[in-house]
């Protein structure tokens, strides 16, 4: 079975099974529900109560509480009873990692129980076992024995269940026999579910989590295909990137992930794991949400698929010829769009990563700098950078007198039409699927295929966007085309975090399925000019660097390509969004160790609250901070432990040391 949802060119919601949380209904085409965490410490029954209503009045209709003994287990009582007492009936959540006890005293409290599989009964030490088959169905037994009485309890009180595996705490077990991959997290969750299912049990949402949005995207695919073959059926859906992070890298890697899927039809409850106050993850989940809420999804057609002409399940880059920089092996290139800028002039270069020292008559050159611009139809009165190359109007290359570093962008029709045109590099725009005439039959194709100095600008009006690019470059790779080709999105939205959403989905889920060889983002007019009269996002952020579109939409570009991994230009964080167990305050600590290390490229560094979301769940960070008690911090490289409970107020200087005993650490530049 290639496929893992209903079409992929039409919006249709995956059918699943209906499960009851409560009075709520979730799954079985029931709407998307949004859903969040607190973080206070679940013992202080006021202070959690107090932010589960802020979360439950910002919009969360699922609220998680984490309950990692059995005193807190028992003290979500206290916790239920006073916001019922207050008028909130909206279901909570009991998260589980460690304490099979404490699920069974939250199942009999609370409406839902989340257990993660790969700590619920194994303990994970990252040791290399060997079983037999007989040894590996032992263990399986094992598993039923500590699981079943949950389960029994979930059935006689009416309790729900997710089973929630997290790529980063998958069990040696599962580590052993099925590696570090989405495989693993599959078969981590069906070992619970069959047990589940032989007792009859199907209370049930399943999650494959991970801070990867690759992996996590291939984890949720493959799931929904093997419960198609075993059980022909599917269970509810919760989506999420775990250690999103904050800011706009967190909503960027967010949207990405979970937007890759809700575009294909698949989720039917969401989390946005932000290092921000809980309720401003909701505005977050809304802006997901509501764009599946459209009752024309679909009002445009999009010429239906049979064969496939990739692998869903595994990551791989499309195959295509390089022209100059541009695919083969270069990375994907970012176009930022300056046709709204009059009069052009070197300062407006600082926005996309160039700074013009007029002393030196030198230009710097940033990580996330931009590889083109785009100028319509202007001409530049000054020198460019050496690096940077402009492309614009047909009419305003002909005028050209550097046409080394300036390349035309034409219409299809306009490039076969053409009498000149560069004999090195001609950007080709294809509009996929605006309307039901032009492209719809690929007419233009065959004959740009006979071009190998073309790269494709592929953009629609249609408002299934990925769905139609997606469309378009199937068709491409069908035929053997190996033309680049540059996803150019467009956005209508208004907000801050519209635009980023919107973005990150598009692009992201095109990106990840290995479609790109460059990005180019833009807004129409309205858009463009709303956002510079309001460039904060829903927790009064200001996203909009230099309050400059053109630096918002650069940042998101290189954003994107970050969270898909498929260009490095910046730190990377993984951290986690802060909850009961957390051992300082996350929010604080994140922005202290970004402002000391924001400048090391490509370094992965994970922030974690606590052990729970400690070595496992920071996967493939290069090196750790973990609290590890009151004031303690404890420093990891990779998965191992180098330092111990070091002192809070000495930890930084320690992660920076850490940092540059392993050449790992450079030193800043003025």
């Amino acid at each position: 079975m290639q496929l893992y949802c209903n079409s992929l060119t039409q919006y249709s919601r995956l059918k699943t099974r209906e499960v009851k949380i409560g009075d709520l209904l979730l799954g079985n085409g029931h709407p998307i529900r949004i859903q969040t965490m607190t973080t206070t410490n679940t013992m202080d029954t006021l202070a959690t109560v107090e932010e589960a209503i802020r979360c439950i009045e910002a919009g969360a209709e699922l609220v998680r509480i984490t309950a990692p003994s059995k005193n807190e287990a028992e003290n979500l009582l206290n916790i239920k009873n006073e916001l019922r007492k207050r008028g909130y009936t909206t279901p909570l959540v009991a998260d589980i990692h460690f304490t099979p006890n404490a699920a069974e005293i939250a199942a009999r409290i609370v409406e839902k129980v989340r257990i993660n599989p790969g700590n619920y009964v194994d303990k994970k030490k990252f040791e290399q076992l060997e079983y037999t088959d007989a040894e590996y169905a032992e263990e399986i037994e094992r598993i039923r024995e500590k699981f079943t009485p949950l389960v029994n309890i979930c059935k006689e009180y009416g309790t729900a269940m997710r089973i929630g595996t997290n790529h980063g705490s998958l069990s040696d077990r599962i580590m052993s026999r099925y590696g570090d991959t989405p495989n693993g997290m599959v078969e981590s969750a069906m070992e619970f579910l069959r047990i589940a299912r032989s007792l009859n049990y199907h209370n049930i949402v399943l999650s494959m989590k991970s801070s990867n949005p690759q992996v996590m995207v291939q984890a949720y695919r493959l799931l929904i295909q093997q419960m198609l073959t075993e059980f022909n059926e599917c269970y509810p859906l919760h989506l999420g990137v775990t250690e999103a992070g904050d800011g706009e890298d967190g909503r960027i890697k967010s949207a990405a992930g979970i937007g890759t899927l809700l575009e294909d039809g698949i989720g039917d409850t969401i989390r946005v794991s932000l290092t921000e106050d809980p309720e401003f993850e909701i505005p977050v989940c809304k802006d997901l949400v509501k764009r599946y809420t459209q009752s024309d999804l679909n009002k445009r057609t999009i010429p239906a698929i049979t064969t496939i002409p990739y692998n869903p399940f595994e990551y791989k880059r499309r195959n295509s010829n390089s022209i100059q920089n541009i695919g083969g092996h270069h990375v994907p290139v970012v176009i930022a769009d300056f046709s709204k800028i009059n009069n052009i002039t070197p300062h407006h270069l600082r926005s996309i990563g160039y700074t013009y020292n007029a002393d030196t008559d030198k230009w710097s050159i940033g990580d996330a700098a931009a590889d083109y611009i785009y100028t319509g139809y202007q001409l530049l009165n000054f020198e460019l950078p050496g690096t940077l190359q402009v492309i614009c109007h047909p009419s305003a290359w002909e005028l050209s007198q550097n046409k080394s570093q300036y390349h035309p962008l034409y219409t299809a029709a306009g490039f076969l039409k053409a009498k000149q045109t560069d004999e090195q590099l001609n950007f080709v725009s294809v509009d996929c699927f605006s309307d039901e005439t032009g492209l719809n039959d690929f007419t233009y194709l065959a004959e740009l295929q006979k071009h190998p100095s073309v790269v494709f600008c592929l953009h629609t009006g249609n408002n299934r966007n990925m769905q139609a690019i997606r469309r378009m470059v199937m068709e491409m790779m069908n035929k053997g085309m190996q033309n680049p080709v540059v996803l150019h999105i467009n956005s209508q939205w208004n907000t801050v975090d519209e635009h980023l959403v919107h973005f990150a989905t598009t692009a992201g889920g095109l990106l990840l399925d290995g479609m790109g060889d460059g990005l180019m983002l833009s807004m129409q007019e309205s858009s463009y000019q709303s956002l510079h009269q309001n460039n904060t996002n829903a927790s009064g952020r200001n996203y909009v660097s230099n309050t400059s579109v053109e630096a918002f939409m650069n940042n998101t570009a290189f954003g994107i390509l970050q969270a898909t991994r498929c260009r490095i230009s910046k730190t990377e964080y993984i951290s986690c969004p802060s909850c009961g167990r957390t051992l300082f305050d996350l929010q604080e600590t994140t922005a202290k160790i970004r402002a000391k290390t924001h400048h090391l490229k490509g370094v992965k560094i994970a922030i974690m609250g606590c052990i729970v979301n400690g070595p496992g769940e920071m996967a493939d960070a290069d090196f750790g901070y973990v609290g590890s008690g009151p004031g303690k911090i404890t420093l990891y490289k990779g998965k191992e432990i180098v330092k111990r409970n070091i002192d809070s107020s000495i930890a930084l200087d320690e992660l920076i040391n850490l940092l540059k005993e392993n050449e790992a650490w450079i030193e800043p530049t003025v």
